[in-house]
């Protein structure tokens, strides 16, 4: 307890001011103990103060997930793992490596010890687990590859760095995993994963094929693959490919996404930004958490009209989650990736309106964590989307809905301080300081006198509030120089006018 005490209890000053005066009772009751723990379900600021405290030696003990052993890179004199496996699955070998590999680094600790607790049931495959050969762990990255290979390949031809056949697989010979083939792949060559992505694009309507002439007009044919049709073809990116690629969209939801936006003109719903935030809601974490049926229900009957409207224009009734949440049997077929993208969508809807990530994940009772990683996802995802549309014509009607919606996503918090939160160093419970100080807009901050700051606002220093006054009047600048660019576009004399085009032809 005695232990570096006030530094564990600025380690939960800090806790409380990060989280507007919240803090989890187990970190309480824990710290002061040295003890704590880390896991998805603490918010990013959450997470980065106990893995400082924990570096430091302020903590002398973080339990936490598999994710943290693997991934994040903080030292330790002694890993311990309570069991072989992650959640329900044995673990693999290069995920043990890495978890141990947290013991002892070099520079650090001039000795490490790991342990692994097991049962007698799992002796026998753990033997086996630290014995096997690392090339039979290759064979499941496969899979993931292949969709990363189908992303290259339409960058490539939408590049124009390759648009044929043998262009393509010329070049995929040349990176690690052609180089790699013989360990990787088993099942299928490095040729027949080419064909096949090549395809899959094709039939996503992502790419195109095009019959390739000869000089004579006859199509061209390699006589060393002449049974490979695909190479009579060479291929260029669609409009939709070409969106795909520039918004960086998962292939696997291009289409998905392009439909949702053409049924969303149809009758998009601008009473409240709900039916905007469905069309943002990253698809792949609809499939990772199912909804809690009671709060969906309770949630949709505080719906207004055009806020019922948008879930209904989507294909969610209220009817069907009343059904859902009373238990009862349900005939009718509903996709549940709506049902549970809708309900993620009013998750961010409330966060967007109550800009409080404890009060929201109480309500919808899920980890805060969990929550804010939402949240992120949902900025990143609108500005993806946002990319999508400007190469799309037909979507013009959604460019500047999407603007905005990406600066309320990113920032989260009330209209009036977004302008604030622009500056470097400036988060939420800052911002909210300097906006009841008088300080407004960026031209306020830019022109602001450091000391005055200090003085003005709660434990601000003197470096921080330099920073800030910097970062705004730089931030300022940037917006002159590019409205000064324009006005000298607007007044120059455009190259085409016709006086120009007609002495230029004398001469």
């Amino acid at each position: 307890m005695k232990h570096r005490e006030k530094e564990k209890q600025e380690v939960i000053k800090n806790l409380k001011n990060i989280s507007s005066g919240n803090l989890c009772p187990v970190l309480k009751r824990t710290i002061p103990l040295g003890v704590a723990y880390h896991h998805s379900g603490l918010t990013s600021d959450e997470r980065k103060l106990l893995e400082e405290a924990y570096s430091t030696g302020v903590l002398c003990l973080l339990t936490c997930t598999s994710t943290l052993a693997a991934g994040v890179n903080l030292p330790a004199r002694r890993v311990i793992l309570r069991a072989p496996y992650v959640a329900k699955a044995f673990l693999k070998r290069n995920q043990y490596k890495q978890m141990i590999g947290r013991a002892g680094r070099a520079g650090i600790d001039s000795v490490g010890e790991s342990i692994l607790i097991l049962q007698e049931k799992d002796k026998q495959q753990v033997l086996d687990l630290i014995s096997r050969p690392l090339e039979n762990c290759y064979s499941h990255l496969v899979q993931e590859s292949t969709k990363g290979i189908q992303t290259l390949f339409l960058s490539l031809v939408g590049l124009k760095i390759a648009t044929n056949l043998d262009d393509i697989y010329h070049f995929m010979t040349g990176t690690f995993f052609g180089v790699q083939q013989k360990i990787l792949l088993k099942e299928k060559s490095l040729w027949e994963i080419t064909v096949e992505s090549l395809r899959y694009l094709i039939e996503k309507g992502l790419l195109q094929k095009d019959p390739i002439l000869t000089e004579k007009g006859r199509m061209q044919k390699d006589t060393l693959y002449e049974s490979k049709e695909e190479f009579q073809y060479s291929f260029h990116i669609t409009k939709l490919g070409r969106a795909s690629f520039k918004g960086t969209i998962d292939l696997a939801y291009c289409d998905i996404l392009y439909r949702d936006l053409k049924k969303g003109l149809e009758g998009l719903v601008l009473e409240s930004l709900l039916h905007l935030i469905y069309l943002t809601t990253p698809y792949d974490m609809a499939f990772q958490r199912d909804p809690d049926w009671m709060i969906y229900f309770r949630q949709f009957s505080q719906l207004s009209q055009a806020e019922q409207n948008a879930a209904a224009l989507v294909g969610v009734s209220e009817n069907y989650i009343g059904k859902k949440a009373s238990g009862q049997a349900i005939k009718k077929k509903v996709d549940k990736n709506i049902v549970n993208r809708l309900y993620l969508s009013f998750i961010l809807y409330t966060l967007l309106k109550e800009t409080n990530i404890w009060n929201v994940s109480e309500k919808f009772n899920m980890p805060r964590g969990y929550v804010q990683n939402l949240l992120t996802a949902a900025a990143t995802f609108s500005s993806c989307v946002l990319h999508f549309c400007e190469e799309l014509e037909e979507f013009w009607v959604y460019r500047a809905l999407f603007v905005e919606l990406t600066k309320k996503l990113t920032y989260c918090v009330k209209a009036e301080l977004i302008p604030l939160m622009e500056v470097t160093g400036v988060l939420e419970g800052r911002a909210k300081q300097l906006y009841n100080a008088g300080y407004k807009s960026l031209a306020h901050l830019a022109n602001a006198d450091p000391e005055v700051l200090i003085r003005t606002i709660d434990h601000l220093s003197r470096r921080q509030a330099k920073q800030i006054v910097s970062s705004a009047k730089m931030l300022l600048h940037e917006k002159a120089e590019a409205l000064q660019e324009e006005v000298e576009e607007l007044l120059r004399l455009p190259s085409d006018f016709p006086g120009i085009v007609a002495s230029s032809e004398k001469a």
